[in-house]
């Protein structure tokens, strides 16, 4: 054959020419996966975009994609399933397994807005409170039997605020027995954590996540206070300060002494303005407390000896 032969091009059929090529296979484009919806409730819809955004890299980061879960074995180092079981933490469950739940949210910023959004910092704070109420057996404090006679007069739950907030009284002066209360420094300690946690057990983390104290002073003076009174008044701040956060929506300092207010304005500039903003140092009698309480309380919600209407531990 020749080379121009071997060049020639074959003749292509009639029937060749109209024929379809194979029909190719169609794969469907992957469907993206539906992003998972945020629970929420009254509370997480306050939450501004940063609060979201801290609240998200707490639950997981980059680098440790699985933060609450490391936060748990570290609170537990002592439990190989630590990562993955669920614990209780003031009536909330927290499922490291599944950490989409409102209320979960709102435990979990609270340690976020104690740290101004750090999340390095909140995990911490988390993980210390976690180790804390091991080592404290606060579950054990709940269930102590307290002497009436001795703790009776010293703290009342006592009606809402008006956005529905429970109301706490610490009457530092309810019992002049020092002795009997403060003698036993952890067992006044045992006592003081137990009464905080009844105090939340009255919010639902839906709608109120907070509550008010009232601090009365009223028969406190400086010779009413002795070595055992204030190391447990130092620990008791500690504690509070550092396990419980974001729990006081205000706190009220009423029948204050006098020598009580000056050392409050000399310690003033040290204090942090978001905690300042919550704190008010109310003088004495009726009249006084009604003026600065009634705005917060109702009158039916507020005892007498506060300015309000409710017989109350009178």
């Amino acid at each position: 054959m020749s080379e121009a032969e071997g060049n020639q091009t074959a003749p292509v059929s009639a029937s060749s020419e109209h024929q379809e090529a194979p029909a190719q296979e169609v794969h469907d484009a992957p469907t993206p996966k539906a992003a998972v919806e945020e629970p929420k409730n009254a509370l997480t819809e306050k939450f501004s975009q940063k609060e979201w955004d801290a609240l998200k890299a707490f639950r997981a980061s980059k680098t440790i994609p699985e933060q609450v879960p490391d936060a748990l074995a570290s609170a537990y180092p002592e439990k190989t399933d630590a990562k993955t079981t669920a614990i209780q933490l003031w009536g909330v469950t927290i499922d490291p397994s599944n950490l989409l739940d409102a209320r979960v949210s709102v435990v979990l910023m609270k340690f976020l807005r104690a740290r101004n959004l750090n999340v390095t910092e909140a995990k911490t704070m988390f993980i210390a409170t976690l180790r804390w109420r091991d080592e404290f057996n606060v579950e054990a404090a709940c269930k102590e039997e307290f002497p009436q006679d001795v703790f009776g007069s010293l703290g009342h739950i006592y009606g809402k605020d008006k956005a529905g907030r429970p109301v706490v009284f610490n009457v530092y002066g309810g019992n002049q027995d020092l002795k009997s209360v403060f003698g036993d420094v952890q067992r006044f300690l045992r006592w003081r954590v137990a009464f905080m946690e009844k105090s939340i057990e009255l919010l639902d983390f839906e709608n109120i996540d907070q509550m008010i104290q009232v601090h009365d002073y009223a028969g406190v003076s400086m010779t009413s206070r002795d070595a055992n009174s204030k190391n447990a008044a130092s620990e008791a701040s500690s504690i509070f300060s550092s396990h419980y956060p974001e729990f006081l929506h205000k706190k009220y300092f009423v029948n204050v002494p006098s020598y009580m207010t000056w050392i409050f304005w000399l310690f003033k500039p040290l204090m942090p303005s978001a905690t300042l903003a919550k704190m008010s140092v109310v003088g004495s009698g009726t009249s006084a407390l009604g003026k600065a309480l009634l705005p917060e309380i109702d009158a039916k919600q507020l005892p007498k000896r506060y300015g309000g209407e409710a017989d109350a531990f009178n």
